[in-house]
């Protein structure tokens, strides 16, 4: 759940000038992915400030692009009837006869699995598929270039877009096609997590739950509950780390000069998304839904008269959507 005790800082500018850069960078579509909340950054904000800027939005599920409010691709199994598609000009995946049946008549996109095992057809199977239905593009959840190419090579020649690369293939402009899908991408750097140092106290002896032992240590109003886990966090510029995680409180390592009051940033200046995700194992995709989840959202953007950056509060109290 979320604590008012961390502050979570989204700055729009940054995703908006990512989104530029790989338009730039890719010179084809952009189709933005806000599935996920957008990573947990909140995507009716983000979509609002990606706009002008991308072509198109994809989610996960209706649900999401229902909150949003614009239109775009439908990544996951379209669960939902073809009517409320069509009022939310969304485009299904479809990937089975038993889909193309249920949309026929609406213009759709054709997933095809090329290597993730996970939803898709197979690419023998996109010849029957296409002939049962109005295909807007062709598109694969690919994560290697050998993925990709596997798209191209089943579709490619069909006359209809193709779209494949997400972040991880954004460094192989083979995979371009006609559109990029990056979420990562877009967000990487733009998020600050930060709280602060509610006490900070010398110690003797064993200390917490575990009974370790430091000789100085603080605490935070921030624990498990709030999906705070043991990891570096920087306290006045300085490496230190959360030493022990409770529900509601957690114990740094403090140097001798810090203090109540001094902040202690989470994640941001320097301390990124892939340094935490080597940490704990997992993605940096992972490291957003988490670390965004841990407190009220605020928006960071340059104001428009001086320029001088001015912060926004967000009203949202609930964890993102998965």
């Amino acid at each position: 759940m979320r604590t008012p005790h961390i502050q979570v800082s989204v700055n729009l500018d940054q995703i908006r000038a990512a989104a530029e850069a790989i338009r730039a960078q890719t010179g084809v579509g952009l189709i933005a992915v806000i599935k996920a909340d957008a990573y947990g950054l909140g995507a009716v904000r983000i979509a609002d400030v990606l706009a002008p800027v991308v072509q198109e939005f994809a989610y996960f599920a209706v649900a999401e692009a229902r909150e949003v409010g614009r239109p775009g691709l439908v990544l996951g199994p379209p669960e939902g009837e073809p009517a409320e598609f069509r009022e939310l000009n969304l485009r299904p995946a479809v990937t089975s006869r038993a889909l193309a049946a249920k949309f026929a008549g609406m213009r759709v996109a054709i997933k095809v699995d090329t290597g993730m095992q996970r939803f898709g057809c197979r690419p023998e199977e996109v010849d029957d598929l296409a002939s049962r239905c109005d295909v807007e593009d062709y598109f694969s959840h690919a994560v290697t270039l050998e993925a990709a190419m596997r798209l191209k090579a089943a579709c490619g020649h069909r006359g209809r877009p193709l779209h494949a690369a997400a972040t991880c293939l954004l460094k192989h402009p083979e995979t371009y096609f006609d559109a990029v899908r990056p979420g990562l991408a877009l967000y990487r750097g733009a998020v600050r997590v930060s709280t602060r140092l509610h006490l900070v106290r010398d110690t003797s002896g064993p200390v917490g739950y575990t009974g370790f032992r430091y000789p100085r240590v603080g605490v935070i109003l921030a624990g498990y509950s709030n999906w705070v886990a043991p990891a570096p966090v920087l306290i006045n510029g300085r490496r230190q780390k959360l030493l022990e995680v409770g529900m509601n409180t957690s114990f740094v390592t403090v140097d001798p000069s810090d203090r109540p009051g001094d902040e202690v940033v989470l994640l941001g200046d320097g301390l990124n998304e892939a340094e935490l995700a080597r940490h704990f194992g997992v993605r940096e995709h992972e490291i957003l839904c988490r670390y965004c989840a841990m407190g009220p959202r605020s928006y960071v953007t340059a104001g428009a008269a001086t320029g001088s950056l001015c912060t926004i509060r967000a009203s949202v109290a609930a964890p993102p959507k998965t």
